[in-house]
């Protein structure tokens, strides 16, 4: 056979065996057919879905794998199986499973504690769920866990259920619910210089008794071992510690046991610094206050480590660590503080968001802190304190700090805000304690077109007064930090013997003052006329002053006035720290031309401090001064009337009637509010304490016979401003007297 022929037959065979290769692969792997079978409440298309592999395929182990986990991962299944069947052109793949049954209906039986809604609500069962194992665990440990919180530790559940069709079951629950177990005795051991006694008063995990419920309550429990250590801690047993407890049933009831280890009592040594360079040692020391022999107190060193901490932050060293560590010396513990203090982090940039109604402009105005400055974490707060003070927005304001930004630690801050509602149309009547009856018409804006401009008309109306009112004001006038604005107004007031009536306006500007932080200085010019009126039968009760007046009509006012003010509350609707004083000066007449010359002058200082909680403590004084000259009498109406709500307010009084019938030309009130807040500084309960007078002159004045009034009220903050009621005990006459109170006072 020449070489031509063998090489050809050597070609043929390798082509055969090339064929039968594919035959083999395609013949008996490749998935000519799927079929799915047990299936009765779960759709075929669902399965179809989750299958791995189509006809056609090549049949792959982790494909199948694949399948069974993803159907598994349904929760509805209780076994799957995969089977195939092969051809000699490939294999039929038969997925057989078999469902859990679907609950038709469920129902409790035996709960006399707890009812069935209680119980739907605790296992958030519904008809048409899958009852799986799974399923069953998870419903038993909700139940037992609700009637633990009961006091029911022994309740068992027993599931019953119902085929009542293929695949459709009905489950019964039923609860064994067993005694109640409280607690019989805690019993600790370990403690050899601490009495029983003292830990268990500082557990709130009691016995029963009379008043007690014996309740054991695990999360309670594991907040009183707790508690249990860090008494120890506070008293120089550093190393005191919770070893183990133990929880029996003795004569149906429970026994706990704790056991610990006490430790040895420490006093306070020597606190030994390292690593700073930004401050001295002796000022990181003056921040740890302890005395000589002190025993150490866990609680008092974190806290004043803390101290260290905030000079630092205080100070741009946001990223300062603080390693410490407590070295035993005999029966003392000296501190070992290693400052390691980084970089000093200024502010980048500072971003404002939620701010849709106001300019950023005008919040920028507000802030205590800049970019360039170095962080200081008392300025950032004073910036949130300013920017919510505008009361142009939601409590919920807070500063962002990013990531450093650079090498140096450089911050970039972002303020988020929400505007809240800045105005206001509104009408109504309203019960006024000083005028009885009252309607209100008024539109009223304090941060029109988002430049905080503030501006409102108001109309008042009511059997003794018709008040008309237009004003407006600019805090940053042409862009500056100058106020500006104006007031026009027509007011009729009646009073016990006489109306007056009033036309006029006024203008006003202010500016902060730079030396002297959160102040300002506002002063004006006032020109109204006025005409007094007595009233008809009350011409006997007059006085010869004001006798005169009616007989003189209209009258010219022409007034220069000078407000000076620091303010430095932490929030104006419910301050808790810092004090706000006013001093106000009015000078009518005299070169200002006129009808009357006065001179009227009135201080009020108030304090603010934090107590226990959120309660705040305010005290106030008002002092209030008001003289003519030019052989001219004060005018009735810029004279002094205590009693009642508002600026003179002496509460558990009716309204003007403290002090001279006439009205004084002093005044002094002392005041006291310890506020709660209800709902945030919206909402404000509080006690007072009122006492004051008005005199002609102080050598009248008397100290321990102010008048004095004391009571409870409350304080609404709404969109149209302040609503409040205080019902107060007259200390004097032993009487109530209720007072409402709509608006802000000064």
């Amino acid at each position: 056979m020449s070489k031509y022929g063998i090489l050809s037959i050597l070609i043929l065979i390798l082509i055969m065996n090339v064929q039968a290769t594919d035959t083999e692969i395609g013949g008996i792997d490749l998935v000519l057919e799927i079929r799915i079978s047990g299936n009765i409440n779960i759709e075929k298309s669902l399965i179809e879905s989750l299958i791995a592999f189509e006809v056609g395929d090549l049949l792959q182990d982790d494909k199948v794998s694949k399948t069974i986990k993803d159907l598994y991962q349904l929760g509805v299944f209780k076994d799957i199986f995969i089977e195939t069947k092969r051809l000699d052109q490939g294999l039929i793949v038969d997925i057989m499973i078999d469902e859990f049954s679907v609950i038709q209906d469920f129902s409790f039986f035996g709960n006399d504690k707890l009812k069935d809604k209680k119980l739907e609500e605790v296992i958030t069962l519904q008809q048409g769920t899958y009852w799986s194992p799974f399923l069953q665990t998870n419903i038993e440990k909700k139940i037992k866990n609700e009637y633990r919180q009961k006091g029911y530790h022994l309740a068992e559940i027993v599931f019953q259920v119902e085929e009542i069709a293929e695949k459709k079951v009905d489950l019964t629950i039923v609860i064994e619910e067993g005694s109640k177990i409280v607690i019989k005795t805690v019993r600790i051991h370990g403690n050899k210089e601490v009495p029983d006694k003292k830990l268990l008063g500082k557990m709130k995990t009691k016995k029963a008794g009379l008043f007690r419920s014996g309740k054991f309550d695990k999360e309670k429990f594991d907040e009183d071992l707790v508690r249990v250590v860090e008494y120890y801690n506070k008293n120089g047993y550093v190393d005191a510690r919770i070893i183990s407890w133990d929880k029996q049933i003795e004569d149906d009831r429970f026994a706990i046991d704790i056991y610990l280890y006490e430790g040895n009592s420490y006093k306070f040594g020597d606190v030994i610094v390292s690593g700073n360079k930004r401050f001295t040692k002796k000022v990181i020391k003056s921040r740890f206050t302890f005395k000589d022999n002190e025993t150490f107190n866990l609680e008092k060193f974190n806290q004043q480590l803390g101290n260290v901490a905030a000079l630092y932050y205080e100070d741009g060293f946001i990223y300062s660590s603080f390693d410490h560590e407590l070295e035993k010396y005999g029966e003392s513990i000296n501190i070992r503080l290693h400052i390691t203090e980084n970089t000093r982090a200024r502010i980048r940039k500072i971003f404002i968001k939620g701010n849709r109604k106001t300019k950023e402009k005008v919040i920028r105005r507000h802030l205590s802190i800049s970019p360039g400055d170095y962080y200081q974490q008392s300025k950032l707060k004073r910036t949130l304190s300013n920017i919510y003070n505008m009361g142009f927005f939601e409590p919920d304001l807070y500063p962002e700090p990013s990531n450093p930004i650079n090498s140096n630690g450089d911050i970039d801050i972002t303020l988020h805000m929400n505007d809240r509602v800045s105005g206001s149309a509104n009408g109504g009547v309203a019960l006024n304690s000083q005028e009885g009856l009252v309607g209100q018409l008024a539109i009223t804006h304090n941060n029109l077109l988002g430049n905080s401009w503030q501006a409102g008309i108001k109309w008042e109306f009511g059997g003794k007064t018709q008040n008309f009112s237009l004003n407006f004001t600019n805090p940053y006038f042409l862009n500056t930090s100058t106020l500006a604005g104006f007031d026009i107004y027509h007011t009729t007031k009646e009073w016990d013997t006489y109306k007056v009536r009033t036309n006029g306006g006024s203008l006003r500007i202010g500016h902060p003052l730079g030396f002297l932080n959160y102040s300002k200085l506002i002063g004006g010019y006032s020109l109204y006329s006025k005409k007094y009126s007595i009233l008809e039968g009350e011409e006997d009760e007059a006085s010869d002053n004001l006798i005169e007046l009616d007989e003189k009509g209209w009258q010219f006012t022409s007034a220069i006035f000078f407000t000076f003010s620091r303010d430095s509350r932490d929030n104006i609707f419910f301050p808790t720290t810092g004090s706000q004083f006013t001093i106000y000066n009015e000078l009518a007449g005299g070169p200002l031309q006129g009808d009357f010359s006065y001179f009227k002058q009135i201080a009020q200082i108030s304090w603010y401090t934090k107590t226990l909680w959120e309660l705040a403590l305010k005290t106030k004084w008002r002092f209030g001064y008001v003289t003519g000259y030019n052989g001219q009498d004060v005018p009735p109406d810029e004279r002094f009337y205590l009693g009642g709500t508002g600026a003179d307010g002496l509460r558990g009084f009716p309204d003007r009637s403290v002090g001279p019938v006439d009205g004084g030309l002093r005044e002094i009130i002392f005041s006291a509010e310890y506020g709660a807040p209800l709902a945030g500084d919206q909402v404000v309960a509080l006690l007072f304490f009122d006492a004051g007078d008005s005199y002609n002159t102080l050598r009248n004045f008397n100290f321990w016979k102010m008048k004095k009034g004391t009571g409870v009220g409350i304080r609404i903050r709404s969109p149209f401003g302040l609503i409040g009621f205080d019902y107060a005990y007259n200390l004097e006459d032993r009487t109530w007297e209720p007072h409402f109170q709509f608006g802000t006072t000064f």
